[in-house]
């Protein structure tokens, strides 16, 4: 547990002023989680619903819980209320479920919209031109308990620096141009991007939350 600690304020020491730290604990314990916890971290990201819940109530109250995975119409409901924020948004559908299942539960919502520059087909979210119209027709003015808070990407899993470097580029592009298009868009400040392996290029190309896990916590375990 100690090298967890030392990672921890390793990379809080080392990120500039504005960009904060997702701690990826996905399929790690609670006692790994505690110890960054200890170490100053507050941010943790999970992936699956069940496990987010389940680690929940082990951990101080202070702790902001975003959820980073894929997320299941049948599983939005047990978010509600739950999450500082839902990075994954990849759909619109989602995004009109999120907002109708807040609403119901007098709840807001702050999510990120998902934006798929990768090469992978795997990888979900909206694509460039996708969340372009989006905005461009003012769609999130019907939102009544969702705030969006920005976006959320990944590079390709290359180990081609310069692809990665295009992908986040491509990625801080569209936040911008979302931001000139929609001037009068509140608190659209957040450009979640960058991993364990390439966070350093994602700060330089404008993230504000990186998200990291095996530099933290070492290999998953699954």
């Amino acid at each position: 547990m100690n090298r967890i600690s030392e990672a921890i304020r390793q990379l809080h020491s080392t990120l500039p002023e504005g960009v904060e730290l997702v701690a990826v604990s996905k399929f790690h314990p609670v006692e790994a989680l505690r110890a960054a916890y200890d170490a100053g971290q507050r941010i943790f990201g999970e992936s699956r619903v069940q496990e987010l819940l389940a680690k929940q109530p082990e951990m101080p109250a202070d702790v902001r819980w975003h959820f980073i995975g894929h997320l299941q119409t049948n599983k939005v409901r047990q978010l509600i209320g739950r999450t500082a924020m839902i990075e994954s948004v990849d759909s619109e559908r989602l995004l009109e479920l999120i907002d109708r299942l807040s609403a119901d539960a007098g709840a807001t919502t702050r999510v990120l919209m998902q934006v798929h520059v990768a090469a992978e087909e795997t990888k979900f979210g909206f694509s460039p031109d996708e969340i372009l119209v989006y905005f461009r027709a003012r769609r999130f003015e019907n939102l009544k308990a969702t705030h969006i808070c920005g976006i959320m990407g990944m590079a390709t899993n290359t180990d081609n620096t310069i692809r990665i470097r295009d992908d986040f580029h491509r990625l801080a592009e569209i936040k911008s141009e979302i931001a000139r298009m929609c001037p009068d868009l509140r608190g659209f400040d957040t450009l979640s991007m960058g991993m364990s392996d390439d966070y350093p290029l994602a700060i330089e190309e404008g993230a504000t939350l990186v998200r990291v896990g095996t530099a933290i916590f070492g290999e998953r375990q699954y």
